[in-house]
């Protein structure tokens, strides 16, 4: 189980047994006094590690334990304010035996207990094995940068960073969920609590989970405040000595709220740059990314390295707004070029996404961390800017459509009229007439049923038409938007284009943006850090009036009002690119040897998920160049690919192609 995430962590392993203490690597490796089927009939905690050295080098090694050896602990991240937290431990009796971020929880858990994480400021999935109270508590940070897969069989409580690390046990099932290959075509992603494989699950964001002999217990922690008067502090007593104070926003004028978020993310950066090995930033040259990269060099005395990557289609190619950012900022930039053939890694990119994850920015993201792992250990980025400050071209689409929404009933039914799709709009997904008429066919649904339909990549007319008999009538009343209108219910308050938002930031945000950056860079060695998602900063966001981020038909307006000290002019005015891959383009060319030989291949077809013919006329309609159906494609191929990588084969590495 430790092995096969070794790419998370090579500097080190460990692993401790509770019957057997803290296990030298040779030793357990040798086989010596290792119970025969420990993972089944031993009553206690095996705990196993994998360390990326950042904090303290020497000293830190993991699992970890308090000063008598009764708690335990194996982490996975980073606790950015662990030297503010040090002092009151020490003064409170605690004795320190490293320098380590880790430790710090462990002393922390026996202060405070599961409240501990009211004091955390990181990101971070951890483990703690209390012998006294003969339990395990496993917890995961509030925005879910670092990730946690469990599943209970029985009386016995199996975890680890990646499912492939479960799938190494010998009883470890692996038949796959209907109703998560349904939210998987819906989503690109599988979200949580649940897994692809029946069984297994994903700990939510911001929760935490006891286990003891009584059984199981998840609970939440935080949420973000969207709604006025809700405590981010979940299930915490106001009176509490953890308790923060109730922050009161509502006589804040734009100025105040500019202050406070630039002293907040300043802070977040400052915390950040904490390492005792290398650090860079990721820099597209888009306005979250330049933000960091130039608060970075703010607060640093030599230049910053900062890394780009691009595509020789001009479209998908962000490098000269990169490099611009990098001469005005003063940073040591360095930038690389992906071509067609850089789909060689998909057999690499499946293998390590565990489930089925079908956002393409992955490739980009892959090679970026490998060519940023090559000069640092540590890099920043300014994911979760877009979520936060409402900087995603949909979140003008939601607003237009609630004003459309208060139009006459008589006009609203002229916009909707199927007159208007058979209009002529040119294949390209992104192009202005196409979004058009996605946007007015959509008008006529609920609200938050239209958003979904949007951001969609099989909405649930084209999954009637993919999906088998056989599945469909499995699958019964099962409602894959389930999962997104839940989030809505956080704000029901606030205006639909910030409870949009808030549902992003709590579902896409997690489930996507973030899987797709911790999987990607730690497949190379790399941490990830993101001064956006402190959740102080986070906090700020999720009370601030919408008309401060949105404004000028420009999203993250307070963002660039704030922070245009650090922003080229050409920067503050740009369309948001997004971070592509132009699979449009290379399904109908380099890459359509590939699409064929794998999603019409009999092994695929016949597998009685989706019905043939409605596959063979997906790709029949993109390769005649009349419809892009690049997204829905590329969902399809990596299905099949994860199927045969973790079904067909043992998840122990790649696939040949």
């Amino acid at each position: 189980m430790v092995d096969v995430i070794a790419h998370r962590g090579p500097d080190d392993s460990g692993i401790f047994h509770s019957g057997l203490g803290l296990l030298d690597r040779g030793f357990v490796a040798a086989g010596e006094a290792w119970p025969e089927d420990a993972a089944n009939s031993y009553s206690g905690a095996i705990l196993g590690h994998r360390r990326l050295s950042i904090i303290d080098l020497t000293g830190g090694r993991q699992p970890l334990s308090n000063e008598d050896g009764s708690v335990w602990i194996a982490f996975n991240g980073e606790i950015y304010n662990y030297r503010e937290l040090r002092p009151d431990l020490q003064s409170r009796g605690h004795r320190f035996a490293t320098d380590s971020d880790t430790e710090v929880v462990v002393h922390l858990y026996e202060e405070y207990g599961e409240r501990c994480l009211d004091k955390l400021r990181g990101m971070f999935a951890f483990a703690i094995w209390d012998a006294r109270r003969q339990r395990l508590f496993v917890a995961r940070d509030r925005l879910g940068q670092k990730p946690l897969f469990y599943r209970q069989h029985g009386n016995r409580f199996d975890f680890g960073s990646e499912l492939k690390s479960l799938l190494q046990l010998e009883d470890a099932s692996r038949e796959v969920c209907p109703q998560a290959v349904d939210l998987y075509l819906t989503y690109q992603y599988v979200p949580h609590p649940t897994s692809i494989l029946k069984g297994y699950h994903r700990l939510p964001p911001a929760h935490f989970a006891v286990f003891d002999e009584s059984g199981l217990r998840v609970e939440r922690f935080w949420r973000p405040p969207y709604e006025p008067g809700i405590s981010p502090q979940v299930g915490l007593d106001p009176d509490s000595p953890l308790a923060e104070p109730t922050v009161e926003t509502s006589s804040w004028d734009l100025s105040r709220w500019q202050s406070e978020l630039r002293e907040a993310l300043t802070e977040a950066v400052r915390l950040r740059m904490r390492s005792d090995v290398p650090l860079g930033a990721f820099l597209s040259g888009g306005v979250d990314s330049t933000i960091i990269a130039g608060l970075m060099q703010q607060l640093s005395d030599r230049p910053v390295h900062t890394f780009s990557i691009g595509f020789p289609i001009a479209k998908f190619d962000e490098r000269s707004f990169a490099r611009e950012a990098s001469k005005m900022l003063g940073t040591e930039h360095h930038e690389q070029v992906v071509e067609p053939s850089a789909l060689s890694i998909l057999p690499k990119l499946v293998w390590h996404y565990d489930e089925p994850f079908s956002d393409s920015s992955a490739i980009p993201t892959m090679y970026l961390s490998e060519m940023t792992r090559q000069f640092v250990t540590v890099a920043l980025s300014g994911d979760g800017g877009d979520e936060l400050f409402a900087g995603y071209d949909r979140y003008k689409a939601v607003r237009v459509a609630a004003m459309i929404d208060r139009l006459p009933r008589p006009l609203k039914a002229i916009l909707t009229a199927d007159f208007w799709q058979k209009l002529p709009a040119r294949v390209e997904q992104k192009s202005f007439r196409r979004r058009v008429k996605r946007l007015l066919a959509a008008l006529g649904q609920p609200s938050q049923r239209r958003y979904l339909r949007w951001i969609s990549i099989f909405d649930q007319y084209r999954r009637a038409e993919l999906l088998s008999d056989d599945v469909r009538a499995t699958l019964g009343d099962f409602d894959s938007a389930s999962f997104i209108e839940e989030a809505y219910t956080e704000c029901p308050s606030r205006d639909f284009v910030t409870r949009t938002t808030a549902a992003d930031v709590l579902t896409y945000l997690p489930c996507d943006i973030l899987t797709k950056v911790d999987i990607a860079s730690m497949a190379f060695g790399l941490e990830a850090r993101s001064p956006f998602l402190d959740h102080r900063v986070v906090e700020i966001a999720a009370r601030m009036p919408i008309q401060h981020k949105l404004r000028r038909k420009q999203g993250k307006q307070i963002l660039i009002d704030t922070f245009s000290d650090l922003l080229p002019a050409s920067i503050q005015t740009r369309p948001k690119m997004g971070f592509g891959v132009p699979l449009d383009h290379w399904f109908r060319a380099e890459l359509k040897p590939l699409l064929h030989d794998v999603l019409l291949d009999s092994k695929s077809l016949d597998r009685g998920w989706f019905k043939p013919q409605a596959v063979r006329q997906l790709v029949e309609e993109h390769g005649s160049g009349n419809w892009d159906h690049s997204y829905r494609l590329w969902n399809l191929l990596v299905f099949e690919l994860w199927h045969r990588t973790c079904i067909d084969g043992d998840a122990s590495g790649p696939i040949s192609l």
